[in-house]
């Protein structure tokens, strides 16, 4: 009766992600946002240019990360101009592997506990209980850090939260910075949810 229930499950799974990847009204990614702005109103001049950590310096992964947030702090009003910048942005991002909450919990077969990576930093691969039939579940997550560069203070800072199926990270992560951006510069008070519909024409519900 189990094995019939997890293939069930496994089914359902599937199609589900075929849905995801492949229907042409494309994909809502539900992030969980929380923001701190010490700003009153939109800055006058908002120009900017990315900082680095040491760690992230001679990372190609950091490059391709910031040129995901790049959009995102476009739409917020930021305007790239690494000569002569009022603003400095530092951008993060994580991907780790995760228990499936579908995951078969009579299942205790040996599988991949966890996979984990900073964008600019080092990983690590843990292995624990999981199932044949647990399929692919990441947890997400952005962070994005705005410093006026005159009184080098911290003027915004914003995190984007996403656990959902496997899909490719290069549609998933500039979603999740345009959430994690949504409101500047007088974000909501408190975590909230933004939805960004990626791909496809949207359709009204």
């Amino acid at each position: 009766m189990q094995r019939i229930v997890r293939l069930a499950g496994a089914a359902i799974l599937v199609l589900a992600g075929a849905l995801l990847s492949g229907c042409a009204t494309g994909f809502l990614i539900d992030s969980q946002v929380q923001s701190f702005s010490g700003l009153q109103a939109a800055p006058a001049n908002p120009t900017y240019r990315f900082e680095r950590l040491p760690s992230q310096q001679a990372d190609a992964a950091q490059a391709q990360l910031e040129a995901m947030a790049d959009q995102a702090l476009f739409r917020a009003g930021f305007k790239r101009d690494d000569a002569n910048p009022r603003y400095g942005v530092q951008v993060t991002a994580r991907v780790q592997r995760m228990l499936s909450p579908y995951a078969d919990p009579w299942d205790r077969g040996f599988g991949f506990g966890g996979f984990g990576s900073w964008f600019g930093r080092r990983g690590g691969v843990g292995i624990g209980l999981g199932s044949a039939w647990e399929p692919s579940w990441f947890h997400r997550e952005v962070n994005v850090i705005v410093r006026e560069l005159a009184g080098n203070k911290v003027v915004y800072e914003t995190r984007a939260v996403y656990d959902g199926p496997m899909m490719d990270n290069s549609a998933v992560l500039p979603a999740m910075f345009q959430a994690a951006m949504q409101g500047f510069p007088n974000p909501p008070q408190g975590p909230r949810r933004v939805d960004v519909h990626v791909g496809g024409e949207k359709k009204a519900s």
